[in-house]
């Protein structure tokens, strides 16, 4: 019986490496002919139109938890949806991959600062190497300056977003169904998704050309799959593994997110690739 559950928790892992790992990819494809704002809440709304039949048929099993699970849609997808959007108009897909690898270690950040979560030497320890890999990529590039940084920033940002929303999901979101938590914050996310497509004049576009079908189409299918089925499959993950397994899915995002940006040209370092092992190792010390 161990071993079954050992065995799913890993093919949650993988696959989960593999959808998050293409999401960057899908942001670039998306912003062809979209904003970022337009990206993003196609994105939502998409995710929150496919979960909506969930959500209405369990409406009466969350009431005493509702304001929790709304807080988590924002925090752990609408808030970092937009910001890796915003990001990805300066940086690179792949960059933005290696960064969010950053997320266990904001976990441990998030779960020491404000969940009383006590920290260990190893996972000190791991916070340090974590950040000191972080230095080394911004010193890296060869384009360095202040807008370069701060874009990178908004990707840090989104991090630690995830790293409160996971710490609160698990403190006090356990005896929730993973998919009435992903249904019901992502159903409450349609009403501003859709107000943002309209604010941004999404509705006054082309939306019969082929270039811009394919960046709709993108958007769409980052947030039935990059979304909506990726967050109830880490839910199962978080539950079934616990918060500091399931944020281990970093260790293969980055690489997917880097295999997806060679495909596309984009300029990736042996450098860059040596600032991700930095990390990860930062992340791996600070799990043992």
């Amino acid at each position: 019986m161990q071993r079954t559950s050992n065995l799913l928790n890993w093919i949650l892992f993988v696959a989960l490496s593999f959808i998050w790992g293409s999401s960057f990819i899908l942001m670039k494809e998306g912003m062809r002919q979209l904003t970022p704002y337009q990206v993003a809440s196609i994105r939502m709304l998409s995710a929150g139109l496919v979960l909506m039949p969930f959500a209405v048929k369990r409406r009466n099993h969350i009431n005493r938890k509702r304001g929790y699970i709304i807080l988590s849609g924002l925090l752990g997808s609408f808030i970092p949806a937009f910001l890796f959007c915003i990001a990805e108009t300066r940086i690179d897909s792949a960059l933005a991959g290696i960064l969010n690898a950053l997320t266990p270690i904001c976990v441990i950040i998030v779960g020491a600062l404000a969940f009383q979560h006590r920290s260990t030497r190893n996972q000190i320890a791991g916070v340090i190497i974590g950040f000191a890999g972080l230095l080394l990529l911004f010193a890296s590039s060869a384009t360095i300056n202040f807008g370069y940084i701060s874009y990178a920033l908004l990707v840090l940002l989104a991090t630690l977003s995830y790293g409160i929303n996971v710490n609160m999901v698990n403190r006090v979101l356990t005896d929730i169904r993973s998919v009435d938590i992903a249904a019901f914050a992502f159903t409450s996310l349609i009403l501003p998704a859709a107000l943002v497509l309209w604010y941004t004049g999404f509705f006054q576009l082309d939306l019969k050309s082929p270039d811009m079908f394919w960046s709709i189409g993108a958007s769409a299918l980052l947030g039935i799959t990059g979304t909506a089925v990726a967050t109830i499959l880490f839910y199962v993950l978080l539950k079934k593994a616990g918060p500091i397994f399931s944020t281990m899915v970093t260790y293969g995002i980055p690489f997917v997110a880097l295999f997806w940006g060679a495909l596309a040209g984009e300029s990736i370092t042996f450098l860059q690739i040596g600032c991700l092992i930095l990390i990860l190792g930062g992340v791996y010390v600070s799990r043992r």
